[in-house]
């Protein structure tokens, strides 16, 4: 009895995971280039009471064994890359990635980043940035006297712009796709970015389009993959199996209760 109550807090304390899982997904169903993530579960370990081939007789063995499982715990928290739905924003400096891939910022260290979201900005000096600043590598630089309205952005990333009395676009950079062999394996460092793990393997470089990468959509951002419908019933089970846990909790309570009031 007094196992079943550790047994059945590991699995109360599971499900309160997998709902902090569920919370952060819904909170981000709007966060342009959020993926989602996914509790996963694995059992505890077992007391092997009797193993299973252990001799019966002279001449037979037990076909199966006796084990008491301990609980449960999170193995991991999986974030799940499908495509999300592209919306169109009508901002020249909005783009999106459909397919596979990331976008590289460097960051203020020096060290790069990979992003899904797209949300670029053009800075005092002419650049391209993300919202908080950070540099899109390779460097995008805009000439002087440019016009925002004529950036294009074509499907395999090459930047155009005009400048004031010039009517022939001038190549301003190109924009490169970044891929890896395990992304479930980048590190999540808020800010809608990612960085490089031993898990996730190195950058692989390549033009929107080709070898495997996802193409540059201007004037759309990706939103989140999230689907609230798939939330929402995902906390019903959490809710239900954290009740089923707790139940046991009490249903252990009082058969030790009973042992207790035996002696009166």
């Amino acid at each position: 009895m007094v196992r079943s109550l550790w047994t059945a807090a590991t699995g109360m304390n599971g499900q309160q995971n997998s709902i902090d899982v569920i919370s952060n997904n819904l909170s981000n169903v709007n966060t342009t280039g959020y993926k989602q993530q996914r509790a996963e579960f694995e059992d505890l370990l077992y007391q092997n009471i009797k193993l299973a081939g252990t001799p019966a007789t002279e001449d037979t063995v037990t076909p199966v064994g006796m084990q008491m499982g301990t609980g449960v715990k999170v193995a991991a928290t999986q974030r799940i890359f499908t495509q999300g739905n592209l919306q169109a924003t009508d901002v020249a400096t909005d783009i999106a990635i459909n397919g596979e891939g990331f976008f590289r910022v460097q960051q203020y260290d020096g060290s790069y980043a990979y992003t899904r979201d797209g949300s670029f900005k053009i800075d005092s000096n002419g650049q391209l940035v993300n919202s908080n600043g950070l540099r899109v590598m390779p460097e995008i630089i805009m000439p002087e006297n440019f016009e925002i309205n004529t950036l294009t952005i074509s499907n395999d990333g090459r930047v155009t712009v005009k400048v004031s009395g010039n009517d022939d676009p001038l190549d301003v950079g190109q924009l490169e796709i970044y891929r890896f062999a395990n992304p479930a394996g980048l590190t999540a460092e808020g800010d809608n970015l990612f960085t490089v793990s031993n898990a996730s393997g190195d950058a692989i470089a390549s033009r929107p389009g080709l070898e495997g990468a996802g193409t540059t959509k201007q004037r759309f951002l990706e939103m989140s993959n999230v689907s609230v419908v798939n939330e929402m019933v995902q906390m019903i089970v959490a809710q239900r199996a954290y009740e089923f846990n707790s139940k046991a909790i009490q249903t252990s309570d009082a058969m030790l209760q009973t042992a207790t009031s035996l002696k009166r």
